[in-house]
């Protein structure tokens, strides 16, 4: 990670510090109330093909004994009422500020991938964490709706794993992987702008270049 990039982090991380810490002081009761504790739950992923860390969330789904693989049909029954809500405005996400000042993730990159994904693809992701996990990004703002859409109609683990091991990983690689290769801080802070105005439901303003919308169909 570049010097730039450190402190741009660093520098939106303090002036997002204030909004994330009064709404996570309305989330955490609420949450308390609705759906109990746990109130966060942490999922290990990999910062490089061979260092780990645990990335911390809001906890949206019912707790079982053991998880694994990504969130398709399969699991929509244990997304709770609560988590629906976190889940549509990206709340569930806001403790990630941590994994921010920590170092673990940049606020814009590749999505942090799971450990099961980079020991199964570690061509694909010695490539695409060449550049440092980040809670948003191109590949998030392109093809993460479209991922979740496919990824919704599998009804098995199984399912799941096909469809996001054959049509996933390879699209949103590629996409990271132009990030990488056009990555600035002005792109940056444009990606975070984009970010901010989907989640405040600003469509016009969220939308991206058609040329880069094309990504996820080739």
């Amino acid at each position: 990670m570049t010097v730039s990039k450190r402190l741009f982090d660093l520098l939106f991380a303090a002036l997002l510090a204030p909004s994330v810490l009064l709404i996570l002081a309305v989330l955490i009761p609420w949450l308390w109330a609705t759906q109990g504790p746990p109130l966060f739950y942490g999922s290990e992923r990999m910062h490089s093909v061979k260092r780990r860390f645990t990335l911390w969330k809001l906890r949206s789904m019912t707790v079982v004994d053991t998880d694994s693989g990504v969130s398709g049909g399969h699991k929509a029954a244990r997304v709770t009422r609560a988590g629906q809500v976190l889940r549509r405005k990206r709340l569930d996400e806001l403790p990630q500020l941590l994994n921010i000042l920590r170092g673990d993730i940049s606020l814009v990159g590749p999505r942090p991938p799971l450990p099961e994904y980079v020991e199964r693809f570690p061509d694909i992701y010695a490539q695409v964490l060449r550049s440092r996990p980040g809670v948003t990004g191109l590949a998030t703002l392109v093809f993460a709706a479209h991922e979740e859409r496919m990824l919704a109609r599998a009804q098995s683990e199984d399912e799941t794993d096909s469809i996001y091991v054959r049509l996933c990983v390879p699209r949103k690689a590629r996409i990271d992987l132009i990030y990488q290769r056009r990555r600035t801080v002005k792109l940056d802070l444009w990606l975070v702008l984009l970010t901010i105005a989907r989640v405040f439901g600003l469509s016009r303003a969220g939308r991206l270049p058609r040329d880069w919308q094309g990504l996820l169909r080739r």
